[in-house]
This record gives C-alpha cells, sequence and structure tokens, in this order.
C-alpha cells in the first residue's frame, strides 16, 4: 500500500513538472510575429542612437571628414551657458505645466464624476484640445496672445495686457506653459476620470453615514485613494514635457532671444547649424536623463497597477 501511494504520488509530481515545462514553452509563431517588430525597432531606433553616440566622440558637422576627439564635447557641454540655459529652461517649464495640469484636470475629473447633468457631453468638449495637432494650436495661440489680447488690454486700460508675452523675455514662459497645458489637461483628466470611477461608491456612503462634509472625503477618501494616478501623471506629463518643440516653435521660436529654447530645440538648431557631433553629445546626455525619469516611473508605479 505504501509502495503504491508512493509511486502514485512520484506520478503526480513528474506529470505537474511536465505541465509546468510545457505551460513555459513559448510557441514559435510568437517569434515569428515578434521578429518583424524587433526588427524594425532595431533598424529604426537602436542603431541610428549607437551611430549618434559614437558620433558624439567626433568632430564631424554631419557630413565629410570627421577625427575621433573622445569626450570632449561631453565637457565642453557642463561649461557652455547656452545648453544650461536649455536645461534650466526645460525643467522649469516641465515642472510648472505638471502642477498646472494636474491641478485643473483632478478638479475638472471630480466635477466631470460628480452628479451634474450633461457631464458625458462635457467630458467629450474638454477631450477636444488632445486631437488638435499642436503646431496648430500654438499658431492660434500666438495670434491670441499677439493681437487680441493687446487689443483688449488697450481697451480696457490694462497696462500689462497691451504688450504680447511673447515678446516679453520674463513672462513668455508664462504663455507657453498656458498653452501647453492646454492641450495636455484632457489626457491627464481621463487618467483621472477612469481613477476617480475606481473608487468603490460604498465607500462615500459610509462617509455621509458619518456626517464626513464633501470637502473631508476629498481630503481623506478620494485623493488617497487615486494616489497612484496622480504619481503615474505626474512622472508621465514631466517626462512628455521635457521634450516639449512644436508649441514652443509656433509660440517663440526659442525667443525672444534664447529665453524659451527648450532642450530639444538646442538640439535641432545644433544639428542645422554644423554642430552635428556637439549636439549628437547633448542629445545623448538628455537621453541618459529621459532613461533615468523612465527608470523612476518604474520603480514608483510598480504594484500600483491594482489601484
Amino acid at each position: 500500500m505504501t509502495t503504491t501511494t508512493g509511486s502514485t504520488t512520484t506520478l503526480l509530481t513528474q506529470g505537474d513538472r511536465t505541465r509546468r515545462r510545457s505551460s513555459k514553452r513559448v510557441e514559435p509563431i510568437y517569434y515569428l510575429f515578434l521578429l518583424p517588430t524587433v526588427l524594425l525597432f532595431t533598424l529604426a531606433i537602436t542603431v541610428p542612437g549607437i551611430i549618434g553616440i559614437f558620433f558624439s566622440l567626433t568632430d564631424s558637422i554631419g557630413l565629410g571628414e570627421w577625427n575621433f576627439i573622445g569626450f570632449t564635447n561631453y565637457i565642453a557641454l557642463f561649461s557652455d551657458p547656452a545648453i544650461l540655459q536649455s536645461y534650466l529652461f526645460t525643467a522649469g517649464f516641465a515642472v510648472a505645466t505638471v502642477i498646472v495640469v494636474n491641478i485643473a484636470a483632478f478638479l475638472l475629473a471630480v466635477g466631470l464624476t460628480s452628479r451634474i447633468r450633461f457631464k458625458t457631453g462635457l467630458r467629450t468638449i474638454f477631450v477636444i484640445p488632445m486631437v488638435i495637432s499642436g503646431i496648430i494650436i500654438a499658431y492660434v495661440f500666438n495670434f491670441l496672445f499677439s493681437n487680441s489680447l493687446p487689443s483688449a488690454g488697450s481697451a480696457l486700460g490694462v497696462p500689462w495686457l497691451q504688450e504680447s508675452l511673447l515678446a516679453n523675455p520674463d513672462l513668455a514662459w508664462i504663455a507657453i506653459v498656458i498653452v501647453t497645458a492646454w492641450q495636455a489637461i484632457p489626457g491627464t483628466l481621463l487618467i483621472y476620470i477612469a481613477g476617480l470611477l475606481s473608487v468603490p461608491g460604498d465607500v462615500y456612503e459610509a462617509a455621509d453615514i458619518d456626517g464626513a462634509s464633501k470637502r473631508q472625503q476629498l481630503l481623506r477618501i478620494t485623493i488617497p485613494l487615486v494616489a497612484g494616478y496622480v504619481v503615474i501623471n505626474v512622472i508621465l506629463g514631466f517626462k512628455g514635457f521635457l521634450n516639449a518643440y512644436d508649441i514652443i516653435v509656433g509660440l517663440t521660436g526659442g525667443g525672444p532671444g534664447t529665453a524659451t529654447r527648450s532642450v530639444a530645440m538646442t538640439i535641432i538648431a545644433g544639428f542645422n547649424g554644423g554642430d552635428y557631433a556637439y549636439q549628437m553629445a547633448n542629445a545623448t546626455i538628455f537621453f541618459i536623463v529621459a532613461v533615468l525619469i523612465s527608470l523612476l516611473q518604474l520603480s514608483l508605479t510598480r504594484g500600483r497597477n491594482k489601484v
């Protein structure tokens, strides 16, 4: 009897191992479907990136002969005031825009998930800016900031409105933040709406029974329960705003002077101006920054997928 039981246990164990091995086995057809994507990604992203990093160690102007100069370009970057200014502007712009976008999107999401009339139609209206090209939005707001607002300021006798914000080196960044936020709020809004709708209604019913006010429910129930979505929106927004380019081009072109020139604009301007290797080194540094932010995002959002 004991021997039979032992044999049965052995067979069951071997059967479990066989099933586990078969479950871990990947069908060859998956590799067949994966191969074109990997090939395209390698040819379009990986290979050009490696070539760019190599040329960042040279004095190439983008064509013709070149010489290997090591890390000279990288050393020069950290002492170049124009490069440092572009990084400072980009980081400051990204932080300011993230704050504006997340506060506005969260408040709109709270309103659009409450018991108000026409909330479905309002959600559709608020999402419209997300589907419009950034350069088109920039040109429209350029006209408003350069013509409509100064005219309104003159008619109302408001001195600070009579001059275009885009022509003021100290205030042009505010216009860029406003326009960028106008386009970015819908995407952030959708994520917050999904987060708010995932909060069980029983929690609010219990809070009502306990006599909690709407303000207390917002601060002590809603915000803690959607904290994971806040982290996701902040990291994704910051990473996206670091790549700001089209809206800045359409609004200020990096001006007045270089007051609103982002890192992306600096890199592309260098490519067109014969500083290929130098700006490729800049692009490599910028890539490393983006990778670090992505790793931070993964570490902060790990385990929050079930929020």
